[in-house]
């Protein structure tokens, strides 16, 4: 499956556009990890693409993304993917077992949280957003309180990076795309 088609399956499922920024922003974060780890760009691309794409109509945890499984099948997503997709949900408890599958879980919970610290700011941008920032509303549970601070512990753990460095891919990942994100400070709206 091409990037082009991960796209428009999502897009078929996926109206929400904060879930298509989102998706959007866990593909560039795992792509960029895909090339520091010398593996297939596009195939893990399509895993961040699609990683949520039944979220839309599936929200419960005993749904999503088990009940998203047979329409990949159907669609001819290659199994590394759905098997990244869904290692990427605890509740299943299916194996993390590669480095496609841990990457997603890594940076899945950190790349929306890294959007939410960019959504305060004044300027609404991702360029001043760094590591330490991120940091910051971390220990703030206030903030983004729905995001588990465990699971982007043991994501970069998992991974085998240090979190500070897994924040930073994160966070440059991001700036990459800041204007499909909206992130850009371009449309502030304030």
């Amino acid at each position: 499956m091409t990037r082009d088609e991960a796209n428009a399956l999502l897009r078929q499922y996926t109206t929400l556009p904060h879930l298509i920024k989102h998706s959007l922003a866990v593909e560039a974060a795992l792509r960029g990890y895909a090339q520091r780890l010398g593996e297939d760009e596009e195939l893990w691309a399509v895993t961040g693409l699609l990683h949520d794409f039944d979220y839309e109509m599936h929200p419960e945890p005993h749904q999503h993304p088990a009940l998203g499984k047979p329409i990949l099948e159907e669609q001819g997503v290659p199994d590394a993917v759905i098997h990244a997709i869904q290692a990427h949900a605890d509740y299943l408890e299916i194996s993390r077992t590669n480095a496609l599958d841990k990457a997603l879980y890594a940076v899945d919970e950190l790349s929306g949280f890294v959007m939410a610290v960019a959504m305060v700011r004044p300027s609404r941008s991702l360029h001043e957003v760094d590591v330490r920032a991120v940091k910051k509303k971390l220990k703030d549970k206030a903030f983004a309180r729905a995001v588990s601070r465990e699971d982007i512990q043991h994501g970069a753990e998992d991974l085998g990076v240090p979190l500070d460095e897994h924040i930073g891919h994160v966070v440059a990942s991001l700036q990459a795309i800041a204007p499909k994100l909206d992130l850009d400070g371009a449309n502030t709206g304030r």
